[in-house]
């Protein structure tokens, strides 16, 4: 294998460490074992080999990132070239509902009294 051409695969973990979606390889291959990591769907044990248009579903903080192997590498590269080695297919989050707003007082409207504190109280949950 000459220095300028890729490998056919690589392993999973590495991989995954390599393309920075995990910080470090033991970090890799912990979610790996716990179940984190996904293959077509099945559980992806730590080496096993990736190869370009796979699809790797890992669980990060509790979302999923799918992400489509363009390039294979097994080194740490920078952020910029990490990016090009996968397509990310994660759907966009939801934005988020906020259903609680608080009280607002009109300005200059002094103090609270003591109903009303207690109110706001208990809107907070108190």
């Amino acid at each position: 294998m000459k220095a300028a051409e890729s490998p056919a695969s690589a392993r999973v973990d590495s991989w995954l460490w390599a393309v920075r979606v995990y910080r470090t390889r033991s970090e890799a291959t912990s979610a790996c074992r716990a179940g984190h990591v996904q293959i077509g769907g099945d559980r992806a044990k730590a080496a096993q080999p990736v190869r370009v248009g796979t699809e790797v579903r890992a669980r990060i903080a509790g979302f999923d990132r799918i992400l489509r192997v363009e390039k294979l590498i097994v080194k740490r590269v920078s952020a910029a070239e990490a990016a090009l080695c996968y397509t990310d297919l994660t759907p966009a989050k939801p934005p988020r509902e906020h259903s609680y707003q608080p009280p607002v007082r009109e300005r200059g409207a002094g103090r609270p009294t003591k109903r009303e504190r207690r109110e706001i109280d208990r809107l907070r949950g108190r």
